[in-house]
Parts: structure tokens; sequence; C-alpha cells
């Protein structure tokens, strides 16, 4: 019995040891949070000192620091493009932590390149890294007084950096810092090109809402300027945006702007797309003020003629199509009719035999709606015939012609 117990005693005795050496020889997990490679402070053969804060590199080094970095840039680009793409970033960032004793502007036009390729090579890591370190240069260029131009050539730098890093937010808030200053300068020219910039940021992020005020500013600067070629562009920019913020009121504002644009310069091509759009708005705000629906049929009706006068049959058929839907949410059932009518005959001009089809059966559910089955039965069978044709919705004619055919029985 003591034997069996001093074994059972030595078994666990070894077993805990076993465990303890197991654990000791346990590899320790990786980092989870590596350190950023833009960050290491060793010592590096292309910088024999590390320049103090009052002490920079003098002429000479620079001279020297400069071209063996284009250099580095070089060969870790041939590294890239020989498929060894770890070697590359490695020789980049030895590339960029030496950019930083050349200047804050240097450094930054050389993350913002790295920082593009990076983004094409789905280098999530690399990207975080720049993106950690244009926030460092960012911070230390706030806390200092803003002097010479260099200033906003490094925030300029800064703003295109981001927008390589696909930071949208960090790039407006760099080009608003540009943006202050060239208003400060009274620069009109500079300060257009940087409401661009931004406007540009926004819509590439389908910011619709914070781009509205920029193309409203973009507009008012190209009208006091008599830019008509501008001014045209930006109302497009707005309109579309109104469209994608669901703000018909805006939209109307703005395309009422550009058909009277049209209009005044006899270009009369543009009209019945413009028209559609502004009685499609007015028939939005409808809803709210019913009386607006006039303005909605008067459009959609000048959208048609323009059209038919233009010979642009696709358009004035769209425009016909809309002012019918109108008809019929409107209870007009004989104007829709008569709307209806002169489709096919649009739509055989278009030689849209699929656009005639569809009218034909439109014009076949108006007739049954005033209970005229004859009408109806026409309208149907003149429908199966273009259906036969295509070889599509065969049946559904046929079952139409067919109830109808019951009925009269």
């Amino acid at each position: 019995m003591l034997r069996r117990l001093i074994v059972i005693v030595t078994a666990a005795i070894l077993f805990s040891n076993s465990l303890t050496l197991a654990e000791s020889k346990k590899p320790k997990p990786p980092d989870e949070f590596p350190p950023n490679p833009l960050e290491i402070t060793t010592a590096d053969p292309l910088l024999p000192r590390l320049p103090k804060d009052k002490q920079p590199l003098t002429l000479e080094e620079r001279q020297k620091l400069e071209p063996a970095l284009d250099a580095l840039n070089q060969e870790a680009a041939a590294k890239l493009q020989a498929g060894d793409q770890v070697g590359a970033f490695e020789i980049w960032n030895r590339e960029l932590r030496l950019r930083r004793f050349l200047g804050s502007l240097a450094e930054v036009q050389a993350l913002s390149r790295v920082a593009a390729i990076a983004w094409n090579q789905n280098d999530s890591p690399e990207v975080k890294y720049i993106t950690q370190r244009l926030q460092a240069i960012q911070k230390q260029a706030q806390s200092q007084k803003p002097t010479a131009e260099i200033d906003l050539e490094l925030w300029r730098s800064l703003g295109q950096a981001y927008q390589n890093v696909r930071s949208p937010k960090l790039a407006v808030e760099a080009y608003d810092q540009v943006l202050l200053v060239v208003r400060q300068q009274k620069n009109p020219t500079a300060v257009v090109e940087i409401l661009k910039t931004i406007g540009e940021i926004h819509l590439s992020w389908f910011d619709y809402r914070k781009a509205a005020p920029i193309y409203e500013e973009l507009l008012g600067l190209a009208t006091s300027q008599g830019e008509r070629v501008n001014e045209v562009t930006y109302l497009q920019r707005l309109a579309d945006i109104y469209e994608q913020t669901n703000q018909p009121q805006q939209s109307l504002n703005v395309l009422n702007k550009l058909a009277e644009i049209y209009v005044n310069e006899n270009n009369l091509t543009e009209i019945p797309e413009l028209k559609l759009a502004i009685a499609s708005d007015y028939e939005s705000l409808a809803k709210k003020d019913p009386n607006l629906l006039l303005e909605a049929f008067k459009n959609y009706q000048e959208a048609y003629t323009t059209a038919w006068q233009l010979k642009e049959y696709v358009r004035a058929g769209d425009a016909l199509q809309k002012l019918i839907a109108l008809y019929r949410s409107q209870g007009q059932t004989d104007a829709a009719l008569q709307a209806s009518q002169i489709l096919v005959q649009i739509q055989a001009q278009a030689a849209n035999f699929y656009g005639m089809m569809q009218a034909y059966d439109q014009i076949g559910q108006l007739y049954l709606e005033r209970k005229e089955f004859p009408q109806a039965l026409t309208a149907f069978q003149k429908g199966l015939e273009l259906a036969q044709q295509l070889k599509h919705e065969e049946a559904y004619f046929t079952g139409q012609i067919e109830k109808l055919s019951k009925a009269n029985l």
C-alpha cells in the first residue's frame, strides 16, 4: 500500500515538473501591436550623427543624404517590381525614417508617395504607420506659429498625403488650414482651387451634405466673376447633390437657374431632360402643396414638346410616359388615354417596338377602367401582334384577350 502511494506521489511530481517545463518553453505570443517602423531610432550608416533640434543637418550633409535617399527609393521600387513586397517596404521605411532629417515638407511628400504605393498594394499596416506619422507631423505643425509660405505648402502636402491613405476627414482638415491662409491672403484663384479640392473629396466619399455648401460658395464666386462655364458646372454638381439628398426645393432653385441659362444661350438640347427633373421636383413638393401639381404638368408637357421638336423621340416618350402616370394618379383617365395614343406614335418614330407594345397595354388598361371593352380588346390585339414579333409577353396579351372574349360572350 505504501509502495503504491509513493508511486502515485512520484508520478504527480513528475507531471507537475513537466507542465512547468512545458510552460517555460512555450513561445512568447507575438507583439499584438508591433512598433511603428517609421519611429525606430537606431543609428543608420547614412546618418553618422543624430542632429539636435538647434543643430540641423549642414548643407554638405543634406547634399550627401538626398541622393542616397533617392537611391533607396529606386532600390525599393526595383524590389517591389521583382515581387519582394516585404523587402521593398523595409527599404522604403528606412528612407522615410531618414527623410524627416530633411524637414517636414520633404518627409510628408515622401510619405505621400509611399502611401500611394502601399494603398495600391493593399498593405494596410504600412498605410496605418504612414497615417500615424502624418498625424504626428500635423500635430507638430499645429503647435507652431504659421509663418512662411512653406507652412502653406506643408499643409497642401498633408492634404494630398491624407488623400493617398484614404482619410478624407483628415485631408479636409489639412485643406481647411490652407483655405484659411489663402482667404487671409485674399487670393481668389487659390480659394477656388482649394474649395474645388475639398468639394471633390466630399463627393468622392458620397458626403453630399458637406459638399453642398462648398459648391454653393463656388457657384457664388463663379457668378460674381461672370464665369458662365464654371457657373453651369457648379449648378450641375449642385443639381446632382440635391437630388441625391432628396432636397427638391433646393434642386428646383438650381435647375431653374440652369434652364434660364440654357434658354438664353439657345441650348435647347439640354431642356427636355432638365424639364423632366424640374417636373419631378414639383411632383415631390406637391405632396405637401397640391397646387404645385400644375407646375409638374406644365414642365412634363414642355419636356415632351421640346423633345418632339428636336426629334429626340426617346426623351419625348419618357416625358409623355411621366405625364401619363401623373394623369392616372389624378384620375384623369381621358387625358391619360389621349397621351397614351400619342405615345404609340412617338415609340413608332423611335422604332421602339417594345415601347409600342407597352403603350398598347396601357391603352387597353385605360379602356378597361372606362369599361369600353371592344376598344380594350383592339388595343390588346395590337399589343399581341408586337409581342409575337418580339417573342415576349405573348401569354400575357393572349390571356387579356381571352378574358375579354369570355366577358363579351
